[in-house]
């Protein structure tokens, strides 16, 4: 899932609801170096395919596991930031259904051919008739609309959520009291 549009929107509602940009920038992570080695580890199990190279399928799906493990371990240092908890467990719902069917994201055919695509394997989904827990699975097509998007699962919302959260908390969002209580009614 395009997990930009989420937090470009965080962002848009953020500075409408009086939140300051400059505050993201007070964000500390701790062992940063995690997220982008799990990143990197993404990046040579799914290249684009502008890169040089190509990476089997046994291989890929090790790596993909391996960058799970890194960004977990790393949300697990910064459960203190709010949000993080909620993205920590959009990723353990999808590391859950990728382990539960073999190092792969099942993919129900009704969201490729909703998202236009036709592959039996394609980067890190795979089409899968009868896949483990499949409620956990990528069964949802994006619309066409948002860039580099094509299917995404449960654990893909929630990890959308849990972003939407960490930059409304860090850009310290007041929300507005819709009804205030009168000194009357003490």
């Amino acid at each position: 899932m395009a997990l930009a549009l989420p937090v470009l929107a965080a962002l848009g509602v953020g500075l409408a609801l009086g939140g300051r940009l400059g505050n993201l920038a007070r964000l500390e992570f701790r062992m940063p170096w995690l997220f982008f080695a799990a990143i990197g580890l993404q990046l040579v199990a799914f290249p684009f395919p502008l890169f040089p190279w190509e990476t089997g399928a046994t291989t890929a799906s090790a790596l993909w596991v391996a960058s799970y493990g890194l960004l977990i371990g790393a949300a697990a240092l910064n459960l203190r930031i709010t949000g993080v908890p909620i993205v920590t467990l959009g990723m353990l719902l999808n590391v859950v259904a990728i382990l539960a069917n073999r190092g792969t994201m099942p993919v129900s055919p009704s969201a490729m051919r909703d998202a236009g695509e036709s592959y039996a394997r394609n980067a890190n989904s795979t089409a899968m008739e009868r896949p483990r827990l499949s409620w956990l699975i990528d069964r949802w097509a994006a619309p066409d609309w948002i860039p580099l998007a094509n299917v995404f699962s449960i654990g893909d919302i929630v990890i959308a959520i849990g972003a939407v959260v960490i930059v409304l908390a860090a850009m310290d969002v007041r929300v507005p009291r819709i009804l205030a209580r009168s000194d009357a009614s003490i």
